[in-house]
């Protein structure tokens, strides 16, 4: 078991925000606690009471062993923050008959020696095997591929591979950390692909963050995979490596912080919007955080006809004429948004809106302002892990709030989306993924939900639903060859003859 010297540092919110932002334990901040319980009765219980009073949730209790007059017990524990723990691991080193022998972080332990590997489909046992998977029986199907070039999507791996790209500069709320440390939620991208797509997904992270740089990698490594899923780079530079690279290359290249998020949010908008009975075209929609997820969702539900949007950022409301902190993206989203000029702040827009979509930080709207919102407000606040706004706070003011979050209802998670809609696009060997694709994919999770099953508290489905991936492929299938982009009309993952 991991020591508690030796858990690696980790940053910590300060006291004074914990209790406002730290409001549930969570699994993702679960210690699995040795201790030695001397053997007299009531001593378990004044542990297990321990815990409770300070806020932590017990998820298991097994017996590690004995010794003279003591009982050596594992507890798993679920915390709110590494403050909560390590206050919680003091509280009970503070009791007569306990000692706490071990502290293993369950998060780092999963993460040991990596969660991905990669393993052989056919055996290699005999002469035989070695002669057809290597040499000399692989050339024929080099020739195979270099007489046929299409051939490389029935004979290699091509056919069902995604790339996961990242230069660890946008790395989920925590900045600009590198490739190195990106490389643990690239590991996890690439299990969620396989999980729920079945498709093999490879973490590529780049030891650069020049744009050109970029693009060259990702076009030199191109053969290789059936699909580009870009992740976790900063914005504004991911809007031009992403656009050149759509035209570049003859793959899917999907951007996934902004797309996935999009989609995901377009479902669950349009199934809110059955609950409270209005109409996209005409909803006023207030983002914060008009960055790589900003843009998309506005984009999206743009699309969808929605007309009046008021974006945000660090600066304020992002008008036509702004010069300050803008880019050529927030130019495009000013020139296309807030078609009243309004220049005021968040809580002024928020008068008579139907919906708010936070995208960008914790805290950037009091719960009081929603107050304000029209009839039935929808407040979707997604910044992880700490939401713009708690949804025990907003609950008297709206009618459906959803986060990024797994341990509240209606999570908004990208997971819905990216490997239904990478499942579709290889199935068909599109070359592209459109404008088409993603709205497409948008209502078939949001059809996902039966009439009968829909609710304020659950407007999107749950991660783990089966039918999601698979409706999403058939939907994004279908659209693909629709459009013209699928180089196959008949949608098959299953292994062809030769």
């Amino acid at each position: 078991m991991m020591s508690a010297t030796k858990v690696p540092n980790q940053s910590k919110p300060d006291t004074q925000s914990e209790n406002k932002t730290s409001v549930r334990p969570s699994a993702s901040n679960s210690l699995t606690l040795r201790l030695k319980i001397k053997n007299v009765p009531g001593m378990l219980g004044r542990v297990t009471s321990l815990i409770g009073d300070q806020g932590g949730d017990i998820g298991a209790i097994d017996i590690a062993g004995f010794e003279k007059d003591s009982i050596i017990r594992d507890i798993t524990v679920s915390v709110r923050d590494p403050n909560h723990g390590d206050d919680l691991v003091k509280q009970l080193e503070a009791l007569d008959g306990i000692s706490v022998v071990h502290i293993s972080d369950r998060t780092f332990l999963m993460h040991l020696g990596g969660k991905i590997r990669v393993t052989n489909k056919v055996p290699l046992a005999t002469r035989d095997d070695l002669s057809m998977a290597y040499t000399p029986g692989v050339a024929r199907v080099c020739m195979a591929i270099h007489k046929e070039p299409e051939n490389v999507y029935k004979l290699t791996i091509k056919r069902n591979t995604v790339a996961v790209v990242t230069d660890g500069t946008a790395v989920l709320g925590l900045g600009n950390i590198g490739p190195e440390a990106g490389l643990p939620v690239m590991e996890g991208k690439a299990m969620l692909f396989k999980e729920f797509g079945k498709v093999d997904a490879f973490p590529i992270c780049l030891a650069t963050q020049d744009t050109e740089e970029i693009i060259k990698a990702v076009k030199y490594i191109a053969p290789v995979f059936g699909g580009i899923n870009l992740e976790d780079i900063s914005a504004p530079r991911c809007f031009e490596i992403e656009e050149r690279l759509k035209k570049e290359l003859d793959i899917p290249v999907f951007h996934d912080d902004q797309h996935g998020t999009a989609v995901v949010v377009l479902a669950a908008v349009i199934n809110a919007l059955k609950i409270v009975k209005k109409e996209m075209t005409s909803l006023k929609v207030v983002v914060s955080g008009v960055g790589a997820a900003g843009v998309a969702c506005s984009k999206i539900l743009m699309s969808a006809g929605v007309k009046n949007i008021i974006g945000f950022d660090r600066s304020g409301a992002i008008y036509k004429g702004r010069t300050d902190n803008m880019n050529y993206m927030k130019d495009w989203f000013a020139d296309n948004t807030n078609p009243t000029g309004l220049k005021g702040s968040i809580e002024e827009a928020l008068v008579g809106a139907d919906l708010y979509l936070g995208l960008s930080g914790p805290g950037t709207i009091e719960a009081k302002w929603l107050a304000k919102m029209a009839r039935d407000p929808i407040v979707f606040a997604m910044a992880n892990p700490v939401p713009e706004v708690m949804p025990e706070e907003a609950a008297p003011y709206v009618r459906i709030m959803a986060t990024g979050r797994s341990d509240y209802p209606n999570q908004i998670n990208n997971v819905l989306c990216f490997p239904g809609i990478f499942r579709g696009a290889l199935d068909c060997q599109a070359s592209d993924i459109n404008e088409e694709m993603k709205l497409a994919a948008a209502h078939a999770i949001a059809n996902v939900i039966a009439p009968n099953e829909l609710n304020e508290d659950y407007i999107v489905p749950g991660v783990f639903n089966p039918k999601v991936a698979e409706s999403v492929a058939e939907a994004v299938a279908l659209a693909a060859i629709k459009t013209g982009v699928a180089r196959k009309t008949k949608r098959s993952h299953a292994d062809e003859d030769f």
